[in-house]
């Protein structure tokens, strides 16, 4: 509730002042002049007789990077705060996110500063908490951020679009309003000027408030929201966008990493491999060992030579562009958040790929960057390294239109390309309007595909709904690929964490896979399977596999489209791999996680004596027509919890190289034992595939040992044999 003796507090009430203020501002010369305007209208806004109060936070509201729910009235007196109302799917809001570190870099909460994220979801799926968590670790969000999934803020206080930033002075008195992005040097200036005005007065607290980072608490992994996945169809490597890593991953198709470029840190940087940094990519195309990259956050395209080991800028300044229109040279044209790219050709009678393809998020457009000299539909010759708008008017809209530039878009996320008849298009997964649209390559006409309504400003229009054209509900989707041996269309359906397939003859789209549960439950049938917001996906194997980027999961899932199976890509790396990103020379293993679905076997206890020696054969068995993976470090791991002492001296890993000869565990009894009884565990993990590689999965098994140690010496004990004939089954 609002503190006593406040009026109303819409952000309405702000704005007669503030407009005059911004007015003013206009006409301001000398940053003197401005810092003068802004600090007369705070104490002109200080001094009204009723202070236009924010709302405090309602009870029972869910909390991140806090210990403890904060009170705007109670916690945050004596502060200058600003508001964040936004929403993680929305582009604009990703692009206040800079601006919000870089004030955060310039003021602590010592120095009476502090910045509340409140989430106010557009998506249903975006009201849950552990989406929100997953964001908030995405986007390296550091400060306080509050789930308002009713919107009850966002009501009281009117507020009409995202983002919004609310400032408000040490008492929770609103003073400023941001709408939409772009306001850093007003966002600056304001809360600068604030900051003054209150210390002057002695009303800044110096507190530190209470700051416990959701990223702390997460183990380290492999991936970190993979967004984007292509595949090499020459050699069979994978290319994967390790969008939280800040790196590009080149794998092998059994998961062993051929290169890391980039990474863990977000940067901007060319040259050689161990030198070159991203900032969160996500689109990524290979041919011919060139990798076209799509730096969504540095706002730029990279070009990745495998050969020559170096990367390069062919597109963007590094600064957020407005242009909408494009035409200069690549490295000279500003853009605006590329989130995918694919490779294509001016020209359907020749495939020459001589045009990248690019889904221009931050203007809501298709754009192209010429790699030869070449022609777009309806346009004349164009130079070499020209990048430039195919299509979209740059409105945010679900507009379909004859004319490229006079359709609208809404934040497209992905795209895929049917180069062949009758099909002659790009296909565009258009997000915030949860749609899939079209676009023909011969005259750039824009048509609805599945998903969205008619209303072309509705972009609300989104569920989880099979069906026909428009008939068919998605929400958010990110990504989609084209399956020309089947001629059909898979999409990464995103906050319905479901693969969908489109027939685009039909217009006809069906769930595939998913059950639209978020726990990575790891099945090997497509109806079981589960995914946690896919943002990416790519053919593979001639049309036989189907690569997924599983975002929130941090995994690449395989689904076979024949055997209608699916399975986690391992991702590792081996001594021969040129890794630069974060992956350190290991000087001991660590015992990875065992899956949820992994059976535990309990042995018949063992009564032993200080020295002697026990001896664990495995004599596991894989399924007919399979093979250990090549390359993949199958393994065993010893562990001993709470009892860590009985492994002190011993080997507590290996490696399983030949089904057929198994490795046998030694374990010595410690002379001196802190302990008559113990568990010791032994963690299998078997990595494999079928006889022609199309498809490689992982199993792993907990066998549990129990121990009572006697002083009394022991008989010779036999080697026990660790089996467990149906340890996989088919």
């Amino acid at each position: 509730m609002a503190a006593p003796g406040a009026r109303g507090c819409s952000l309405s009430g702000l704005l007669p002042a503030q407009t005059s203020l911004e007015y003013a501002l206009l006409d301001a010369v000398t940053q003197q002049e401005k810092d003068n305007l802004v600090y007369q209208y705070v104490q002109k806004v200080d001094g009204w007789e009723r202070d236009l109060a924010v709302p405090e936070f309602p009870e029972g509201l869910e909390w991140l990077n806090t210990e403890e729910p904060i009170s705007i009235y109670k916690d945050l007196c004596g502060k200058v705060v600003v508001l964040d109302f936004f929403t993680y799917c929305c582009i604009n809001c990703l692009h206040l996110f800079p601006d919000l570190h870089a004030l955060e870099r310039a003021y602590s909460d010592e120095d009476g500063l502090l910045i509340v994220g409140v989430h106010s979801a557009k998506f249903p799926n975006e009201k849950v908490l552990d989406n929100i968590k997953s964001a908030v670790l995405r986007y390296n969000i550091t400060h306080p951020v509050v789930n308002d999934a009713d919107a009850s803020l966002w009501q009281e206080l009117e507020v009409s679009c995202w983002p919004t930033l609310v400032i408000l002075g040490p008492r929770g008195n609103m003073l400023f309003s941001l709408i939409g992005e772009g306001h850093k040097d007003k966002l600056f200036l304001y809360t600068s000027i604030a900051l003054k005005y209150y210390q002057d007065r002695g009303q800044i607290k110096d507190n530190k408030i209470g700051i416990k980072l959701y990223k702390d608490s997460l183990p380290p992994s492999p991936l970190l929201f993979p967004g984007k996945i292509t595949v090499d169809h020459v050699t069979k490597r994978l290319v994967i966008a390790d969008t939280g890593h800040h790196r590009i991953l080149v794998v092998w198709k059994n998961g062993q990493i051929q290169y890391s470029i980039g990474g863990p840190n977000p940067g901007r940087k060319d040259g050689i491999f161990s030198e070159s940094t991203f900032n969160s990519p996500q689109g990524v195309a290979i041919k011919n060992n060139i990798i076209y990259v799509a730096d969504t956050e540095n706002h730029l395209i990279r070009k990745i030579d495998l050969e020559a080991e170096k990367v390069s800028t062919v597109a963007g300044i590094g600064i957020q562009g407005t242009d909408t229109e494009g035409g200069a040279k690549g490295e000279e044209q500003p853009i605006n958040s590329p989130w995918d790219v694919i490779l294509g050709t001016s020209d359907s009678e020749v495939q020459r790929d001589d045009i990248l393809w690019i889904a221009m998020a931050g203007t809501h457009q298709i754009w192209a960057l010429l790699l030869d000299s070449g022609k777009l539909p309806k346009k004349s010759e164009l130079k070499k390294g020209t990048c430039l708008r195919f299509a979209g008017s740059g409105n945010e809209e679900n507009r379909n239109n004859a004319y490229p530039h006079k359709a609208g878009f809404a934040q497209p996320s992905g795209l895929s390309l049917a180069s062949g008849e009758p099909w002659s298009c790009l296909f565009v997964v258009d997000s915030e309007s949860s749609t899939v649209r079209t676009v023909s390559l011969k005259d750039g006409a824009v048509k609805h595909l599945v998903g969205g309504e008619r209303d072309p400003m509705n972009l609300f229009a989104f569920g989880d709904v099979d069906g026909v054209g428009i008939n068919a509900k998605l929400q958010h989707p990110l990504g989609v690929t084209w399956d020309k041996k089947r001629n059909l269309l898979y999409v990464a359906d995103s906050y319905n964490h479901k693969i969908k397939v489109v027939d685009p003859k039909t217009k006809n789209c069906m769930t595939l896979a998913g059950t639209g549960d978020t726990n990575n439950v790891i099945s090997s049938s497509f109806a079981e399977s589960t995914f946690n917001e896919p943002g990416g996906l790519c053919i593979g194997e001639n049309g036989q596999l189907l690569y997924v980027a599983d975002t929130n999961n941090h995994q690449i899932k395989v689904m076979d489209l024949e055997t209608k199976t699916i399975s986690v890509l391992p991702i590792f790396t081996s001594e021969n791999a040129t890794v630069d990103g974060p992956f350190p020379a290991e000087k001991q293993r660590t015992l990875p996680k065992l899956p949820k679905s992994a059976p535990s076997i309990g042995l018949p206890a063992m009564t032993v004596c200080p020295g002697q020696t026990l001896q664990f054969k495995l004599r596991l068995e894989l399924p007919s027509g399979t093979k250990l993976t090549e390359g993949v470090p199958s393994c065993w791991f010893l562990s001993a919890d709470g009892n860590e002492w009985l492994l002190q001296g011993q080997t507590p890993s290996g490696d399983i190289e030949n089904i057929s000869n198994q490795p046998t565990i030694s374990l010595q009894i410690p002379g001196d034992c802190l302990s008559l009884e113990a568990i010791v565990s032994i963690s299998v993990f078997l990595y494999y595939c079928s006889a022609d590689s199309s498809a490689c999965m992982m199993k792993a098994i907990l066998f549990s040992q129990p121990l009572q140690i006697t002083d009394t010496q022991q008989g010779h004990v036999a080697p026990v044999e660790l089996r467990m004939n149906t340890f996989i089954s088919d």
